[in-house]
């Protein structure tokens, strides 16, 4: 076997000298793989949640066929699948076929386990051999294909205590839910910008069970039927938030006089956005409290409009960058499904 960078800098076709995630071509060529690198049978890729939007309402018209045609014509042209227009890409879940000879003896997997990646597509070397079924609800394709995770790629084993397409929508969105609880103190106001949302949702949960009695916990939202299926949860002893606000979060305005109405004014400590669309930043800039905190994951997230904004509304914010990865977020994101069976269901049903 041919050696490997544990990058997979050895995979950039262009511009040399990139790492693949920035790289616009990559090599996905399968038919041999290097001596540290991962082959997968991909069955299911998760588009991250922004991008399949993108791709599937603005550039398809909500057309499937022409929803494949984009995302096989994306993989096809870069080796990869990075959407072009919001630059993220998502992840995948496939079947160990081959392990590189520097891999072996140094991990924890063999031939024929099933395992999520949690790195992006957006530098995951990817063939696409047909796409079989698209479900958009749940941003989800499933294809026969293969794709190559690198050395330095992180996974998760998929545990046999839940479904695989269950699994794919909470390991997607994994890092959300970590970094809320990381964040979220007890006494803190916490708002979760699209918190209807396969992120949102764990991150309300975890927001809800730190910041305590003396806390509170806001879902904004546009999904009044979600919002609806969220509170019935109440009636099972679960709450998720304290107030839900059902309003179209790129509308700042708005959304900064109902954060100030529930708080009498005194805005949030931590904002959580996790909106699928563009044009939040000032939403969650103008919610938040001075010096208090923005925890950016959303991948339509423009952090130049976030930088220059909160500079043009005088707000001393501390704006974070969404990090997918977070320590032990593939455990805390599943533990969520494990510990509150009333929420699996709700999740299951929505997203699994």
């Amino acid at each position: 076997m041919k050696k490997g960078d544990p990058y997979g800098i050895h995979r950039v076709i262009e511009p040399k000298g990139t790492l693949p995630q920035p790289a616009e071509k990559i090599n996905n060529d399968m038919s041999e793989i290097y001596d540290n690198e991962i082959l997968i049978d991909v069955r299911t890729l998760n588009i991250d949640s922004a991008s399949f939007t993108n791709i599937y309402k603005e550039h398809s018209k909500m057309d499937l066929e022409k929803t494949k045609e984009i995302i096989c014509d994306i993989v096809n042209k870069q080796g990869k699948h990075m959407n072009p227009w919001t630059g993220s890409g998502g992840m995948l879940i496939g079947t160990v076929l081959q392990i590189g000879s520097v891999l072996e003896e140094s991990i924890d997997l063999k031939v024929g386990d099933k395992i999520a990646t949690l790195v992006s597509l957006s530098l995951t070397p990817l063939q696409i051999d047909e796409i079989i079924e698209i479900r958009p609800e749940m941003d989800q394709v499933d294809i026969r294909g293969k794709a190559i995770l690198f050395q330095s790629g992180i996974y998760s084993k998929i545990p046999d205590d839940m479904p695989e397409k269950l699994v794919l929508s909470v390991l997607d969105v994994a890092g959300a839910p970590a970094q809320s609880a990381k964040l979220s103190k007890k006494g803190m106001t916490v708002v979760v910008i699209g918190g209807t949302g396969k992120s949102g949702i764990l991150c309300l949960y975890e927001a809800k069970k730190n910041v305590g009695r003396d806390g509170k916990v806001i879902c904004i939202g546009r999904n009044k039927n979600s919002i609806a299926k969220m509170k019935k949860l109440e009636d099972k002893g679960v709450c998720l938030a304290d107030e839900y606000i059902c309003l179209d979060c790129t509308d700042a305005v708005s959304v900064m006089k109902a954060i100030g109405d529930v708080t009498d004014g005194q805005m949030a400590d931590l904002v959580i956005n996790t909106a699928n669309v563009p044009n939040t930043e000032m939403a969650s800039i103008l919610s938040s409290k001075d010096e208090g905190i923005i925890y950016f994951f959303s991948m339509a997230t423009s952090f130049t409009k976030a930088a220059l904004g909160a500079e043009g509304v005088g707000k001393d914010v501390n704006m974070l960058i969404g990090n997918g990865y977070a320590k032990n977020h593939a455990q805390i994101a599943l533990q969520i499904m494990r510990d509150c069976v009333p929420l699996r269901e709700l999740y299951d049903e929505m997203y699994g």
